[in-house]
């Protein structure tokens, strides 16, 4: 088990007075196989110590208005890649089938690729795997990471940190397409309402696909979603 790893997916989840709780346990957990660097582990003790000493309420709301009511900073990874297209189900329906091929599965009603849910099942699976997956999405990560900069929220070093683990660079030109898109205002409830009008997404098995490995399904996310279908496949 990569401990760093199932920490920063606790962070990333829901606040709960639990994971208030969890601070001690949750900065010895980063700090196990020497995944990250001590300014990052540093930056991630402050964030434990905030959420620790903070109003539940209040860091739920923060969590909220940036996780959920925020599209550009979704944490379901085929949102970034797929949007509203039909390959998203598909996709979906794939990472399910591999989770369960290697015996999880996920006690979450989030989607499955919901960030937390993915770096639950990488904390189980060989450290060159879970880098693997996390580079082909590093720059979702590395996009995510520069959106909370800009707010000033001290989740940012938790994508920043997953970055690091990694141990690769963003594809600069998908950054910069993500980075294209406008930040979501979470405060015009009408505009969002526009945003997340979406068209249904369905698991149905795909008769055609296969069952790739994660990392398989990843391997293209820092294709510009502008491509063809096909080319994000």
């Amino acid at each position: 088990m990569h401990m760093p790893i199932k920490a920063i997916s606790a962070l990333l989840s829901y606040p709960t007075p639990d994971l208030q709780a969890a601070g001690p346990e949750l900065k010895a957990a980063l700090q196990q196989g020497d995944l990250l660097p001590e300014a990052t582990l540093k930056a991630l003790d402050t964030l434990i110590d905030t959420l620790a000493s903070s109003d539940i309420y209040d860091i739920q709301e923060t969590y909220v208005a940036l996780f959920d009511r925020s599209k550009t900073l979704s944490l379901n990874l085929f949102e970034h890649v797929h949007g509203e297209s039909r390959d998203r189900g598909g996709a979906m329906v794939d990472l399910v089938e591999n989770y369960r091929a290697a015996g999880f599965e996920p006690a979450s009603t989030e989607l499955p690729d919901h960030l937390p849910v993915l770096l639950e099942f990488l904390a189980m699976r060989p450290i060159e795997e879970a880098r693997e997956v996390l580079a082909d999405a590093a720059h979702i990560l590395e996009g995510i990471a520069v959106r909370l900069n800009r707010r000033e929220s001290s989740y940012a070093p938790l994508f920043i940190a997953l970055a690091q683990i990694s141990g690769a660079k963003a594809d600069k030109a998908a950054l910069a397409e993500l980075l294209a898109v406008k930040d979501d205002d979470p405060d015009d409830l009408e505009a969002l309402d526009e945003v997340w009008e979406e068209s249904e997404v369905t698991f149905a098995p795909d008769p055609n696909a296969g069952c790739p490995q994660v990392r398989d399904m990843l391997s293209q996310m820092d294709t510009p979603r502008n491509q063809p279908p096909s080319a994000l496949n």
